[in-house]
């Protein structure tokens, strides 16, 4: 599976049918833009030859009150750092399988010559498997949403290092873990998406 050409379709009838269709529950209403983003995939898949057999991963997440509701087809993750960093999702790929049998260690799969083959994605069926968690934040956490470009290219406990320093804000933060895995290979494409849950300017909207 390759992943194909950043592409963007209209919102607005996406947003309507999930207004209609998912009574607003935090959960169905990701699933059904997951859903409808799987669609769409396998639909300008099969009307452009040159996007046959694209896919992508995906990790999506929507804040109510102190409460996250997660969701993630693929490799790519959602962290929490707050006193320590959790990953919330589980990666659906052969390598995090064989973590799961014990068959390999977390430092073994790190570095597995496999570790891109993942077992569930965007656009290669037309019905999707996703994964739902849902979380209590707390005052001082941050979000991080990521793919594999940097996950793979950055240590759980340098990730935490760069978000938690107080010194920096949450855009630079975004800027040195870009940097912090291309100097350390960079060696796929680099998705981050950084939130402060509890910041003034969230409460303020």
């Amino acid at each position: 599976m390759r992943i194909g050409p950043r592409m963007i379709w209209p919102a607005s009838p996406m947003k309507e049918k999930m207004a209609m269709d998912a009574d607003f529950n935090p959960v169905k209403v990701i699933r059904h833009a997951i859903e409808c983003v799987n669609t769409e995939i396998l639909t300008q898949a099969q009307q452009d030859e040159k996007l046959r057999g694209m896919g992508t991963t995906m990790v999506a997440a929507t804040i109510v009150g102190h409460y996250a509701y997660v969701a993630n087809v693929g490799d790519s993750r959602l962290y929490v750092i707050g006193e320590k960093i959790q990953q919330i999702t589980r990666d659906h790929s052969l390598v995090q399988e064989m973590v799961r049998m014990g068959e390999l260690d977390p430092e073994q799969a790190r570095k597995h010559p496999k570790k891109n083959i993942i077992t569930r994605a965007l656009g290669a069926e037309k019905t999707v498997d996703i994964d739902f968690f849902d979380l209590k934040l707390e005052p001082g956490d941050v979000v991080l949403m990521c793919s594999d470009g940097l996950s793979n290219m950055v240590e759980d406990s340098q990730l935490r290092e760069i978000i938690s320093d107080t010194s920096t804000d949450l855009d630079e933060k975004g800027r040195i873990l870009i940097r912090e895995a291309n100097r350390n290979g960079g060696k796929d494409n680099i998705a981050i998406v950084l939130v402060e849950p509890f910041a003034d300017e969230v409460k303020a909207c």
